[in-house]
């Protein structure tokens, strides 16, 4: 074997081939990242200090909003921004809208039965001014227009061309058989507050039979169109201070004994502007009302004036308003029982019984009754009999206008 010099002049134990170093880093991986997040964040820190931007940081979109020229139709913002319709518009506050009348519990006691329940009503302090919370009440079908008359809160009855409410609102009857023979007329109140009852005694009454109306409820004149439509005359029960008052409060706009004539008639014309088509006014409560002739007097005349009858429910030993009717010539008639004062069937038969003993004696007699189911049966159960027993039933105006007579 032959040796090179190379291997000659090599020194011996370093035969083998050298190995190439590694370049060494003076810090780990690890360390790198931490030192270019540190980077990152004195970064973003500068950023948001010197930045004049005052949303800087903070989320934020620019969206396109299209401002409709003066002769073109407004397009809805949503199809805008999907067309990518770009426009300048210019912001202005919208008009703010009145917020909805504010809502209360009250509890109504019908005058003649005492029966006690809770009613909502809206209108808040707008209906507590007078001032209805949204537009008047449209004009009922079959209303006779050259008997209304504008008032700041709607229509309200007048007569004129020698044409009266209480005559033209009248309900049909025999009268001149009624001029023979005993009669009874029935008044059921309280009605135009829950749809149901109101609705049960429109529809399961015999015509005959007069139903009242309160001011109250969410549509009270389209209830009265509906007896109207049954051939059921209306008349439209008028909120009176009791004695009690404001424990018992009647609700909105009730006329006060502290009250100036003037106050009460305008919230008197507030009440009379909900519907229309009735042939009369009649208490709603009003104990303490009814009796104070200063009070009552005014309300008399404005009956009078405007060709309307006054029913007084009887609930008041004290009332001035016979003496008051007369007076004035108003068509006038008075409640003698209050049929269901105790609401059992029982107890309403009993009082059905001493109203027809009542007709007997004396020609003529009026019971009084609330839209309660068991007085709405009773009394219609009553009455599919009556002429059988030599007794009419009739409206209560053909009742008032035999009172006058005899």
């Amino acid at each position: 074997m032959t040796e090179t010099a190379d291997d000659l002049s090599a020194p011996l134990g370093q035969d083998k081939p050298r190995r190439k170093r590694r370049l060494r880093l003076p810090f780990t991986s690890m360390q790198l990242l931490a030192v270019l997040l540190g980077l990152f964040l004195v970064t973003f820190a500068g950023f948001a200090i010197f930045n004049k931007d005052p949303l800087g940081g903070e989320p934020m979109s620019r969206i396109a909003i299209n401002q409709p020229r003066p002769a073109e139709k407004a397009t809805d913002d949503k199809s805008a921004i999907g067309q990518g319709q770009e426009t300048k518009h210019e912001t202005k506050e919208a008009p703010k809208q009145a917020a909805p009348g504010e809502q209360k519990t009250i509890t109504m006691i019908d005058g003649s039965t005492g029966a006690r329940r809770d009613v909502v009503i809206g209108g808040g302090d707008a209906a507590d001014k007078g001032e209805a919370a949204s537009a008047p009440p449209p004009v009922m079908t079959g209303i006779n227009p050259k008997l209304l008359e504008k008032s700041r809160y709607g229509m309200i009855p007048v007569a004129a061309d020698g044409l009266r409410p209480f005559n033209v609102y009248a309900a049909d009857a025999d009268r001149a058989k009624a001029a023979k023979m005993p009669v009874v007329a029935i008044v059921i109140g309280g009605l135009g507050v829950g749809a149901a009852k109101t609705l049960d005694a429109i529809m399961k009454l015999p015509p005959a039979v007069t139903l009242a109306f309160t001011p109250y409820g969410s549509d009270p004149g389209k209830l009265a169109e509906r007896a109207r439509a049954q051939r059921h005359e209306i008349f439209l029960q008028i909120p009176m201070e009791p004695y009690d008052f404001p424990d018992n409060d009647p609700g909105p706009q009730t006329l006060l004994t502290s009250l100036s004539p003037d106050q009460n008639m305008d919230r008197l014309y507030w009440h009379l502007s909900r519907m229309q088509g009735y042939a009369g006014l009649t208490n709603f409560m009003g104990a303490r009302f009814i009796a104070t002739e200063p009070a009552m007097q005014p309300i008399i005349r404005e009956a009078a004036k405007r060709g309307l009858g006054f029913f007084d429910d009887g609930s008041s030993p004290r009332s001035i308003a016979p003496q008051a009717a007369a007076n004035q010539a108003v068509p006038f008639g008075k409640g003698d029982i209050a049929i269901d004062a105790v609401p059992t069937a029982t107890e309403i038969d009993r009082a059905l019984n001493k109203l027809e003993s009542a007709a007997r004696e004396r020609g003529i007699a009026v019971g009084t009754a609330s839209a309660l189911p068991v007085s709405i049966e009773r009394i219609s159960a009553w009455t599919k009999t009556l002429g059988d027993r030599g007794i009419l039933l009739v409206p209560l105006t053909t009742a008032m206008l035999k009172s006058k007579s005899s």
